[in-house]
């Protein structure tokens, strides 16, 4: 794994072997960043959002919401199964708290009627100085509705991305130019 610069260069961090930069095939919106696998549909993507005025543990939860809302989730079909706070002595970048969250949605694929079940791993940094919440997600599709369009084989040679190259991801995280946050 290679440390790979982001938003031109204020940001770097380390991201997962084979990552592709989605913004070289299509737009991305200024505050996000879009990588994904090369042989499977999961995807890393690191936002600048607003800060989120609630409790830094209530903030992390408020953020999968929102993914949820943003992907079409239906009610019920999006649950957390883990929540934990991450020591920031273990980050490469000053925050005032660092959060995991893991969770699964239930997620159609540009309003198709199949729906895919995706694991979301997010990590969360509170830089309230500057009223932004940095957020780290990596999306895994762990079962893919035969009728998706997602539904593909996979070569056996390849290593699907894990909690753990997405910890790595979290700790290595760095801010380099704190201009980016204007």
């Amino acid at each position: 794994m290679t440390e790979t610069s982001l938003y031109g260069s204020a940001l770097s961090a380390v991201l997962p072997p084979g990552a592709k930069d989605i913004s070289l095939l299509r737009q991305i919106p200024d505050n996000q960043e879009v990588y994904c696998h090369p042989f499977t549909d999961q995807s890393i993507i690191i936002d600048l959002l607003q800060y989120v005025e609630e409790s830094d543990d209530c903030a992390i939860s408020v953020h999968f919401e929102d993914l949820s809302e943003s992907n079409g989730v239906a009610p019920g079909e999006a649950r957390i199964l883990h929540i934990e706070q991450i020591p920031v002595d273990r980050l490469s970048l000053e925050c005032q708290s660092a959060w995991y969250i893991l969770g699964e949605q239930n997620i159609a694929k540009f309003n198709e009627t199949a729906k895919n079940t995706v694991q979301i791993h997010m990590g969360l940094f509170r830089l309230p100085d500057v009223t932004t919440d940095i957020l780290v997600t990596l999306n895994d599709p762990i079962n893919i509705d035969p009728n998706s369009s997602s539904h593909q084989a996979v070569p056996v040679s390849a290593d699907r991305w894990t909690a753990e190259d997405l910890k790595q991801t979290l700790f290595s995280l760095k801010i380099l130019d704190s201009g980016i946050f204007g």
